[in-house]
């Protein structure tokens, strides 16, 4: 399969030299500047990916939300311009996120490594046997990390039908 080939647009003018003078213009290249536009504006959100994936909860939050309100904001007479309502939710979800201090983060990484030690069934099983024998409140958390691995150690709900 080959590439296709670009048609030019050839509109009929007056030439500036000689009034009355019939002669060829071009269109301007308009798809290759929407070409830019699109390539640029994808390096934008890959870039601002690779940042949100590097900052903390809240702060992807923030981020999401400037990069949609901005947007917003630079296209508000178009109809891209209801991007900006869904930027300044996130903008005020951020401020309701709660963050959890260093130490408080490192104590839960370093739990997840333990139970992450769990890994047969068997093993999983015995120790669902030993948190059941204690109340909700004091397990929540161990619960939440163990469904969370199991989740993730889960292979995907959508299989392709072909294997």
């Amino acid at each position: 399969m080959g590439l296709r080939r670009h048609r030019q647009i050839v509109v009929w003018s007056s030439s500036p030299g000689r009034p009355g003078a019939l002669g060829f213009t071009r269109a301007p290249r308009s798809a290759r500047i929407r070409w830019c536009f699109r390539t640029g504006g994808l390096l934008a959100v890959i870039g601002l990916l690779r940042v949100a994936a590097a900052v903390l909860p809240r702060w992807r939050l923030l981020l999401a939300g400037m990069a949609l309100t901005t947007a917003g904001l630079v296209l508000r007479s178009g109809p891209f311009s209801v991007v900006m309502l869904p930027g300044m939710v996130l903008m005020v979800a951020a401020a309701f996120t709660q963050t959890w201090p260093e130490e408080v983060r490192t104590r839960r990484r370093a739990l997840e490594r333990e139970l992450a030690a769990y890994s047969t069934p068997g093993q999983r099983c015995d120790l669902e046997a030993t948190l059941d024998r204690y109340p909700d409140s004091a397990t929540g958390e161990l619960r939440e990390i163990l469904a969370r691995q199991a989740a993730a150690a889960a292979p995907s709900a959508v299989s392709s039908p072909f294997g």
